[in-house]
């Protein structure tokens, strides 16, 4: 029996991993989190009886006590950044599903981690932000990273059975997003409603904007660069539009291993729970000849201009990827709030990124610092 934690309950991630917890019933689901989404809060407590729950909105904290209350609940509960820690720390728990989106997931996976916690990795700024510090101290606590993410979750099963110098490149791909073959005058063009249409995925809100600038498949590289222990010139993205080979690895020998599924991330969520072993199917088989053809081709690097502004930044070391990440999780955000244009994203993050490039040496402290104060650098930045 396996007890997990899902930091993150009421998003895509969070929604997809309980409906894998359907199908498994090896697996026991001990504490969540949710934001204020106490409708999802009192369903995941009715089903799987959580013995403790976090609301990170403290605004509502009222209303959630008496929810709690109105359904008998009787186990732990807490708010804010605190009940993050608390539901990511609890002492029975052997696996905790990060799935929160943005800088928030920081803390809550480092503390998991330090409380020897094995990490089912959805939240990429982790790694993004902090790699460097984080995986060293999955190590000295000899904690496992399981990736969820389709593309890293293909990487490592790929790996499986070979050893790290065996790696000659790792290829990620991708499905080149709602906006895959159109130029930079079509992209001043482009509404939130049109940027929220992904043609393979379902996602939150922020990350299909990022699947549509390519920022997404950045961010990945950044990953993988941790994950995996390679040089970014050992990383190269594919557009691959069908969705179907998530991601390969090319050996020293010339040799391909891909992995190859249905565009469902209950199957990266599954394998991460479960790994080294596989179980029952949770989404659809393949049907290789209903597909008949998978197709690639390079990215528009020089319309998707967000790709290279993530290799830039990783070689660069140091503090520029979280200023990249924080840069792009502002300049989202006022997207989506109808506040800056869809090219004004990868512009300002570019921005953010010539400005902070001389942070010093990275650290927690300097991460979590320049997080706040780069967000405010694009909103000022952005003012009309």
């Amino acid at each position: 029996m396996k007890n997990i934690a899902i930091v993150g309950a009421s998003g895509s991630v969070g929604t997809q991993t309980l409906d894998v917890l359907r199908k498994e019933k090896g697996i026991v689901l001990s504490g969540v989190t949710v934001h204020r989404n106490l409708s999802v809060l009192k369903d995941i407590i009715e089903e799987f009886h959580p013995s403790a729950v976090a609301v990170t909105d403290e605004s509502i904290k009222v209303e959630a006590e008496e929810l709690l209350k109105s359904i008998g609940f009787r186990g732990e509960t807490s708010f804010g950044s605190e009940g993050l820690i608390h539901i990511a720390t609890l002492p029975d728990t052997d696996t905790v599903v990060t799935s929160l989106v943005g800088m928030v997931g920081l803390k809550p996976t480092i503390a998991a981690i330090e409380n020897g916690k094995n990490i089912a990795l959805a939240n990429k700024e982790t790694l993004v932000a902090a790699g460097e510090l984080v995986m060293p101290l999955a190590k000295k606590h000899n904690v496992r990273i399981l990736p969820v993410d389709s593309e890293h979750s293909a990487v490592f099963q790929s790996l499986q059975g070979s050893k790290h110098e065996e790696i000659q490149k790792i290829i990620l791909t991708a499905s080149g997003g709602p906006f895959r073959g159109k130029d930079q005058t079509f992209l001043k063009t482009v509404t939130r409603e049109m940027a929220l249409k992904h043609p393979n995925w379902v996602m939150g809100a922020k990350i299909t904007i990022d699947s549509s600038t390519l920022m997404n498949k950045g961010l990945e590289v950044i990953e993988a660069k941790w994950l995996f222990d390679v040089d970014y010139n050992q990383i190269e993205v594919l557009v691959h539009p069908e969705s179907i080979i998530h991601s390969m690895v090319e050996f020293v020998d010339n040799s391909i291993i891909a992995q190859l599924g249905a565009p469902d991330m209950r199957l990266p969520i599954q394998y991460a729970l479960n790994y080294p072993h596989r179980t029952r199917p949770v989404a659809k088989s393949l049907n290789l000849l209903e597909i008949s053809k998978l197709t690639f081709e390079a990215p528009d690097r020089e319309t998707f201009r967000a790709l290279d502004l993530a290799y830039t930044a990783g070689k660069r070391g140091g503090l520029q990827t979280a200023v990249m990440n924080s840069a792009n999780e502002e300049a989202v955000a006022l997207f989506l709030e109808n506040q800056i244009q869809y090219q004004e994203i990868v512009e300002v993050v570019e921005q953010a990124m010539d400005a902070y490039r001389n942070l010093g040496e990275i650290s927690l402290e300097k991460v979590i610092s320049a997080h706040d104060e780069v967000k405010t650098f694009v909103r000022n930045k952005m003012k009309r």
